[in-house]
């Protein structure tokens, strides 16, 4: 019985960055993705570049319990797929993505949308500057989850191509 714990443990997780001022949906969406994949979570724009980027301001520290903060470094992350609302105050998505994909380290990770608003010009935008899908909330559980493992697996192929 322990043995099966132990594999259990060793089984690397993806990780997943939530970026969306929606509470609510932050926690639906990381209740649903998290038995698959390990969940970051910041509610701005300008958290996800805090924790992704090292070279950025490190005054901010997101409020956890101790245990909690020592799991999971939050510094810096490299996650192998980010989740961005398009609508957020003081930084929207676009802007987000664009800073994004600007650090070295991140350029090849995959970035999804999502918003609330059915917006044929956002789909078309976010396709025309590369984003890997776009999703509107609320999503069928099912659905998303097959969305998040093509683009994964889409990296995936991608990165091995480029490694030959």
């Amino acid at each position: 019985m322990e043995e099966e714990l132990n594999t259990e443990e060793k089984k690397p997780h993806k990780t997943i960055l939530l970026v969306d001022d929606d509470e609510i949906h932050l926690l639906f969406t990381e209740l649903l993705l998290n038995d698959e994949y390990e969940i970051f979570t910041v509610k701005s724009g300008k958290e996800a570049l805090k924790l992704l980027d090292k070279k950025h301001d490190k005054k901010h520290e997101k409020k956890h319990d101790k245990e909690h903060d020592k799991k999971h470094d939050k510094k810096h992350i490299v996650p192998d797929l980010i989740m961005l609302d398009v609508m957020m105050p003081e930084m929207d998505g676009w802007e987000v993505f664009n800073k994004i994909k600007k650090i070295a380290a991140l350029k090849s990770t995959p970035i999804m949308f999502f918003s609330s608003m059915e917006d044929k010009s956002a789909r078309k935008k976010a396709h025309e500057i590369g984003a890997s899908d776009f999703v509107i909330k609320p999503c069928d559980q099912t659905d998303l989850l097959n969305r998040i493992k093509d683009v994964l697996k889409k990296a995936k192929h991608k990165k091995e191509k480029k490694d030959k």
